[in-house]
This record gives structure tokens, C-alpha cells and sequence, in this order.
């Protein structure tokens, strides 16, 4: 397709200009699927231009800067060498990438969606000459020859890759497409696929088995939810209109976007069009539940919010609940959809693990605004008012109502969230709703 349209080119005056421009805005478009900006552009600076800090087991990671700047940037990367690093993992002077990058899921980049990558970052990104110095990494992993030995063990080949997925077979297009974008570019298993010690994810596909998207590590106090078929805390009770939505918005009637999600939706996917959305959908509503799903479905309890109602306060947390939340979430738990998102019968409520619930009552979030819901609402953190013994009574309370059975929360267990705090990303300070 690409030699085609050089020669279309080369048959018209200024058409090879016309050509470049076309490879460029497509890759540009690869650029947003990859989600590039969400990782290389810091709240308010250049974009591409690095310096984002990730708080990893292994000591806080600085993005790098992408731009073509030739001195501190990529600029001097040949195709060859830039295809070598998102593929690969390999730098133009041969050191090895840390595993943050999602080389794994780049590997099953096509030739065409690196070469427009290519064409966007030397031709459509302004070069910026912001240095970005990497000194916050532990010893001995600072050092990175063991990441070689890692790539050889845990990186899949490129072209090993290539011929697995030339022979893969999907009924439907858009599954085919939506595959690529999720396992592909989209690298939506570094963050929901749980990984093992050694840091690699436990499955890179779904033909992997069903931990892929089960569910990842927390990072930075947020634990990435499923994204498979269970009903409790996976997509089970989401349809295709529904994650779409929510791709596009951030919002949808059964929960919100938060932590690293929040920017993967600001910068990449609510700029997709909109059969992508749709493709990415419809693949994961292909995925079936997790194999160590707990069985049974979500049904409402009113019991919970009758007591409340009746002005019984009597359970742990019930109180505190009334007091902080109850205004915005209400005392059915059902709150006001895509404003305040429900609590009852929410996927990341009833999650085993309560970091990511914990980490909102703390910090708090901001429902960001998107080019199609133009209205930014806004959840204060409760860290400085509440005590670690007070949010986990909160949580408790929010995971035990209306049917959400979900275990209580200790004061040891917020503690451990409250200590994964960054001053770097303060709680929610914009101008109350």
C-alpha cells in the first residue's frame, strides 16, 4: 500500500509532499492507539518531551523524551534503530529498556504502523532539547546489562510474532481489529495482566490463557481491574455500547475512569475513531471470566440503604458514610451516573483487593472532561481529614452495601496505600463541581 501511493506520487506535481503528509497524520493516529503521550508528556509540558516519574518496586522510573531533538531526544534514530527500541527493547546505543516500556505488545506492530510511528516523530513532533536524567532506579538495577538476560527469557520475537498472528482466524473483522489494538499497540496487559516476580507479564495474549487482562498489580496505590467476563469485577454486566462509552467519555453508567486509565482515555482512546472503539469492545466481550473467579453474579440489596434511609447508623462505617459520601453517592448506593459514579454493584468496589478504592477516598479524582462529555467533576481526598482506622470503617461499609459482599478493610491495609502517596500528584484541588 505504501509503494502504491509513492508511485501515485511520483506521477503528480507535489504529490510526494501530499504522500509524506498522509504517512505522517496516519502515524500520528498510530500514536494515539499506542498511547505514547499518556507515558512521554508531562501535565502541562511539551508534548513527548519526557520527565513523567513511574514509582515501580524497583525505584521511580523518568519516561524518556521522544522528540526528534537529536541531542537528548530521538532524533538521530534511524527507522531501523526506532523499531528496534519499540520492538525490541534495544536503544540506538544497544543498552536495554526497562520493561515499562511495553515492547512485549509493540512487537505485534505491523511494518506499516512503525513506519507512519516513524514518519510522525521525526516530521510531525516538534523537537524539544528537555533532558531527561535517569537516577531514581535502585542499585543493582540501575544497571542495565541484567535486562538483556530478561529480554531473552521474557520478550517475545518480533518475527516469531508475525507468523503467529498471520495465522490466527477471527469470524469477525472488527474482533480481528480490536485483538491488534488491545495485544498490540493499545498494550492494555501491561497494566491489567498481573506479572510475575521477575516482572514479566503472565500472559501476553488471550491465547495465553485467561490471566491475560484478569487483573494487574497495583501501581502508585491503583490496582488495574479485569477486563474479562466475570459480573462482579469484570465486564461482565458492560455491552459494547457501554465500554465504548466509557472509551470515549470516561463514564458510563456502571463506574468512572481513575488513575493511570484517566490519561490512557484524555490522550489516546476518546481521539480514536469510532469502529475502533467499537472493535476494541467487541474483543473484549469475546474474553471469558477469569479461571479463579468466584462464581455467582452482583444482585441489589436494599437492605443497606433502607437502614440509612431509616436513619440506622449502626453499622461499621455507616455513619462516616452518611457524613463524606452520601450526598454524592447516595444512600441506595446507586449515586447519579455518569456525574457520580454508583457505588453499588461497581466492579472496582467489589474488587478482592481495596487499594484502588482505598487510594480514591485519600486523594480523591477528578471525572476529567473529553470532547464528548465537556464537563469535569470533582471527588476531594479525605486523607487529611480521615485517620487510616476512619477510611477503612468508610470502605468497609461501601464494600459490604447493597449486595456488594465484598471483604472488610483494615486500617494496616490503608496505611499501605496512604504510604504510596506522591506529593508529585496532590489530591484533587480544582474548583468543587
Amino acid at each position: 500500500m505504501l509503494a502504491a501511493a509513492g508511485l501515485v506520487a511520483s506521477l503528480m506535481p507535489g504529490g510526494r509532499a501530499c504522500a509524506q503528509d498522509d504517512v505522517v497524520a496516519r502515524g500520528e493516529y498510530v500514536a494515539i492507539t499506542s498511547d505514547c503521550a499518556a507515558c512521554h508528556t508531562v501535565p502541562g509540558g511539551a508534548p513527548f518531551a519526557g520527565g513523567l516519574a513511574f514509582h515501580l518496586p524497583t525505584g521511580t522510573l523518568y519516561a524518556p523524551n521522544i522528540t526528534p531533538d537529536p541531542k537528548v531526544g530521538i532524533g538521530q534514530y534511524s527507522e531501523a534503530e526506532f523499531a528496534r527500541a519499540l520492538q525490541k527493547g534495544i536503544r540506538r546505543d544497544g543498552a536495554s529498556l526497562y520493561p515499562a516500556m511495553p515492547y512485549p505488545s509493540y512487537a505485534r506492530m505491523t511494518d506499516e504502523d512503525m513506519h507512519a510511528l516513524y514518519a510522525y516523530f521525526m516530521h510531525g513532533v516538534k523537537p524539544v532539547a528537555t533532558p531527561v536524567v535517569q537516577n531514581g532506579m535502585t542499585w543493582p538495577l540501575s544497571m542495565r546489562w541484567p535486562l538483556t538476560v530478561w529480554r531473552w527469557l521474557f520478550a517475545p520475537d518480533p518475527q516469531h510474532i508475525r507468523r503467529a498472528m498471520a495465522v490466527r482466524q477471527f469470524s469477525d473483522p472488527l474482533v480481528a481489529r480490536g485483538s491488534y489494538l488491545v495485544e498490540g499497540p493499545g498494550h492494555c496487559g501491561a497494566c491489567h495482566t498481573p506479572r510475575a516476580i521477575t516482572m514479566q507479564e503472565k500472559a501476553l495474549t488471550a491465547q495465553d490463557g485467561s490471566l491475560y487482562l484478569s487483573g494487574g498489580d497495583a501501581v502508585d496505590g491503583w490496582r488495574p481491574v479485569s477486563l474479562r467476563g466475570e459480573d462482579r469485577t469484570g465486564l461482565g454486566r458492560w455491552n459494547e455500547q457501554d465500554i465504548t462509552r466509557f472509551l470515549a467519555t470516561g463514564r458510563m453508567p456502571l463506574g468512572a475512569a481513575f488513575g493511570g486509565m484517566t490519561d490512557a482515555i484524555g490522550h489516546g482512546t476518546q481521539h480514536m475513531s469510532d469502529e475502533d472503539r467499537l472493535a476494541i469492545a467487541r474483543y473484549l466481550k469475546t474474553l471469558s471470566p477469569a479461571a479463579h473467579t468466584v462464581a455467582g453474579g452482583w444482585t441489589y440489596d436494599p437492605a443497606a440503604g433502607q437502614a440509612l434511609h431509616a436513619g440506622d447508623v449502626s453499622a461499621r462505617g455507616a455513619r462516616l458514610y452518611v457524613d463524606s459520601c452520601a450526598a454524592c453517592h447516595r444512600t441506595d448506593g446507586h449515586g447519579y451516573p455518569t456525574t457520580f459514579p454508583p457505588l453499588a454493584g461497581n466492579p472496582v468496589v467489589m474488587d478482592p483487593a481495596p487499594d484502588s478504592l482505598i487510594h480514591i477516598v485519600l486523594e480523591g479524582n477528578t471525572l476529567r472532561a473529553t470532547r464528548q462529555a465537556p464537563s469535569a467533576f470533582v471527588m476531594p481526598g479525605f486523607a487529611a481529614r480521615m485517620d487510616d482506622a476512619a477510611v477503612a470503617d468508610t470502605v468497609t461499609f461501601i464494600r459490604a452495601a447493597w449486595g456488594n459482599s465484598a471483604p472488610a478493610v483494615t486500617a494496616g491495609d490503608v496505611a499501605k496505600v496512604r504510604r504510596t502517596l506522591s506529593s508529585a500528584h496532590p489530591s484533587a484541588s480544582l474548583p468543587m463541581n
